[in-house]
Formats: structure tokens, sequence, C-alpha cells
């Protein structure tokens, strides 16, 4: 017996499924292969994403591959997953979760806060670039896409000053030394499941509670809080909204920003970590009320 394994073709989703493929080796002694597909959201790089379907893309093919029986489930990361899964798909497992910050690689070394007014920094992202604004008003956003690489290529084909990246790709690809600084989470707050793995499958899978042995309860409770977040607030890559929930023994923090009519607001709840999901609501809810009174 075999498992089959749908995941991306890019480079990161490769390394991200062979860690899932040998934890499923490692614990069931089971040989996984892994079956390639080719998404929108990887084919057009010419346009944002808010624009072709959001981050859904990423994802729809190898939901496609599991439905008509190519594959058993399919890998993703957390951050890419919308709030609203397809009838009958689940997660049925997130097994792990790097670094959730975001970094700053620039092209000489120089650091974020040293950077110069008007100095160009490349990202796809609405959360980052919103950010970027409060952090440094004097630098210039610069819309990129692409994988990693690509990105990166961009600093210096594009004439950037330097672009922000998720920590935990470059460090799964053996790339943290290019990077030249990181973010306080508090300052730069991530995207929702930000480094966390996610392992779907259809309620039909025959091999449904195998999977379900991978998950990590505590990466489970951050990363379902923060969906919650975005599950209140109907959050998708057309909106500014970011969120990171840490856990100390039984308590789960976690915080939260969100564009209100216009406005970046941040705000954080606590509470014991078996409330995560009505903590997700609770931080929503606190946002939209800030929001509306600064109007």
């Amino acid at each position: 017996m075999n498992f089959k394994i749908a995941t991306r073709k890019s480079k990161l989703a490769l390394v991200q499924t062979d860690y899932i493929i040998e934890l499923v080796k490692k614990f069931h002694n089971v040989e996984c292969e892994k079956v390639l597909t080719d998404t929108l959201g990887d084919q057009r790089l010419d346009v944002t994403l808010d624009k072709i379907g959001g981050k859904g893309l990423f994802i729809k093919e190898l939901e496609k591959s599991i439905l008509e029986g190519k594959a058993d489930a399919g890998v993703h990361s957390m951050k890419d997953v919308p709030y609203e899964m397809p009838e009958g798909f689940e997660i049925a497992a997130m097994p792990v979760r790097e670094d959730v910050r975001d970094a700053f690689v620039s092209m000489n070394g120089v650091k974020f806060k040293d950077l110069k007014t008007g100095a160009r920094v490349g990202t796809s992202s609405k959360r980052r670039a919103s950010q970027l604004q409060v952090l440094r008003p004097d630098i210039e956003v610069v819309p990129i896409r692409g994988n990693v690489q690509t990105r990166i290529d961009k600093i210096e084909r594009e004439n950037l000053d330097g672009i922000i990246l998720a920590a935990a790709g470059l460090k799964r690809l053996d790339m943290e030394s290019i990077i030249t600084d990181y973010f306080d989470p508090s300052d730069m707050v991530p995207a929702i499941g930000q480094g966390a793995l996610g392992i779907e499958v259809h309620e039909n899978c025959r091999n449904l509670e195998i999977f379900k042995t991978l998950d990590n309860p505590l990466v489970r409770i951050c990363v379902e809080a923060e969906r919650s977040f975005m599950r209140e607030l109907k959050g998708d890559c057309n909106c500014t909204i970011g969120a990171y929930g840490t856990l100390h023994g039984d308590t789960l923090n976690l915080v939260g920003i969100y564009e209100v009519q216009g406005n970046l607001v941040k705000d954080s709840v606590s509470g014991n970590k078996k409330d995560y999901m009505k903590l997700g609501k609770e931080l929503a809810e606190k946002i939209l009320t800030r929001g509306q009174e600064n109007e």
C-alpha cells in the first residue's frame, strides 16, 4: 500500500510535501508518492491574486486531484487555505509550524530600519504593504509575485532595495542565510496560519484516520483561532488581515490586524486555550468595534 499526495510544483511545495511524506513513513511505515499539479495561482504571475480568485487558487487543483481519485490527500501552506472549504473537505492534520515571522531580504545587506527615504520594497501582500506603510511611511511599496526564487531575482531585475518573504519558506529551503533581518510579529502581524502546514483530505478518504494521527494539537489551536478570526471577518486576499496566536501554558494570546473603513486596527485578546474558536470571534468583534469608534 502507498499513498498519493497532491502538491504544487514549486520547490517550496515539494520540500513541504517531502516533510509530510517522511512523517507518514516514520509513524506508519507507509510509502507515499507525489502527484504534481499545476495551479492557476502559480501560472498567472502577471496579476494580483485578488484579480483572479484569491489564495484558494493554490489549492483548487489539488482538491480536484483528490476528488478524481488521483490523490489521497493534498499538502498546503495553511496561509493559502481559505476559511471556507468545499463541502466534504477538511484539514485532517496540521503537523508542524515553522517560524511565523516575516523576513526582510535586502539588496546589499542594508537592514530595514536603515533603508534610505524613498527605498523600493517589494511584496505581493496587502497585509505586509499596509504594515510597511505604518512602520516606514517614507518608503515605496512595489507589488511583486512569483515563487521564492522568482521574487529574490526581482530584487536586482526591478531595482528594488529589498523584498519581504515568510521566514518559514526561506528556512525550509535552507535559505535562511539570505535574510537581512526579521520583523517582530507584534510590528508585522503574520498572515493567518503563516508557517503551518496542513494535510487536506476528503471525508471519503479511506486513510483519514492515519492522516489525523499526524495532527499537532498545539499548532491546531493557534491556527484555528486565527482562522476563526478570519472567518468572522470574512477575510481573504481582497482585504488587509493578519493574526497570530501563541500559547503560554493554558492561556492563548491572539493578536490581529484588520482594515476597517480604511484604517488599520490592531488589537489582542487572551483566554483559556480550550476557547480558541471563541477567542478568534471575540478578537474580530473587538477590532470591528474599535474601527467603528475611530470613524
